[in-house]
């Protein structure tokens, strides 16, 4: 149950982050119990909240999610403990990236397969291209367990919105659990589309930089050069996501 001291912000972020969590699970982005999903508490704390280490994310709700520090403390009673990698990379970026008020990281099939071929992602698709010179990777160093990696891991991400973590799978961040998603989604997506396109062995199309760097910047609202502007897309998506988890996971809330 949820402390007694919880604030309104405090439980639409809980509620915010179980959804994302919901839907991580219906398109079939999990690993079981493994990989996290974290966002920022506001206040000096430096507090955030992060999945319960046992749950399928699935089961993930408002309540259950886990309160800890930068330090991985849990600062309120908890049933279950933390993943410590998950610690590792979560509270490295939280701490590192003022903008970065959630953190979503997963293991998915494509995204791992991608992961592994030495050019990364390709701008084979406008689903691609927004993340095209916008994207960091970060070296394979093993099970991420040592708190050495922190430094290294953050300095790989710099500013970019989504890095890929060599052989081991993908990360996102955001300003909001929404946008964090959503970003994972599509970088997830791009990656389908790699691996599907690169495994026909046929020669790629891949557009100028020009064009990459054009179809990026419209679609991450840095541009002001086209005739028109679409500010509302992701907006309009998240409701959509929103009203689907309703659906099939009402219970999220709780």
């Amino acid at each position: 149950m949820y402390a007694t001291t919880v604030s309104t912000e405090e439980l639409r972020l809980r509620r915010e982050l179980a959804a994302v969590y919901r839907l991580v699970a219906h398109f079939r982005m999990t690993d079981l119990i493994f990989t996290h999903i974290s966002v920022r508490l506001p206040g000096p704390e430096h507090h955030f909240l992060i999945n319960p280490y046992g749950l399928l994310f699935e089961e993930i709700t408002a309540s259950n999610l886990v309160k800890i520090d930068l330090s991985g403390r849990a600062v309120e009673e908890a049933q279950h403990p933390v993943n410590p990698a998950g610690f590792v990379i979560h509270s490295a970026v939280h701490a590192a990236r003022p903008d970065a008020h959630c953190v979503l990281h997963t293991h998915t099939r494509a995204g791992c397969a991608v992961a592994a071929q030495q050019h990364g992602l390709l701008p084979l698709n406008q689903i691609s291209m927004e993340f095209y010179g916008r994207l960091g990777y970060h070296d394979y160093e093993g099970v991420a367990l040592n708190l050495a990696e922190q430094r290294r891991l953050v300095a790989d991400l710099g500013r970019h919105p989504a890095m890929i973590l060599r052989n081991h799978g993908l990360l996102t961040v955001g300003e909001t659990p929404a946008q964090a998603f959503l970003r994972m989604y599509y970088l997830d997506k791009a990656c389908e589309i790699q691996t599907t396109a690169t495994a026909a062995g046929t020669p790629l199309v891949v557009p100028s930089p020009e064009t990459c760097e054009l179809t990026a910047r419209q679609l991450t609202g840095e541009d002001d050069s086209s005739d028109l502007q679409d500010d509302k897309a992701y907006d309009f998506a998240w409701s959509a996501l929103l009203r689907l988890v309703e659906r099939i996971a009402p219970d999220y809330k709780d």
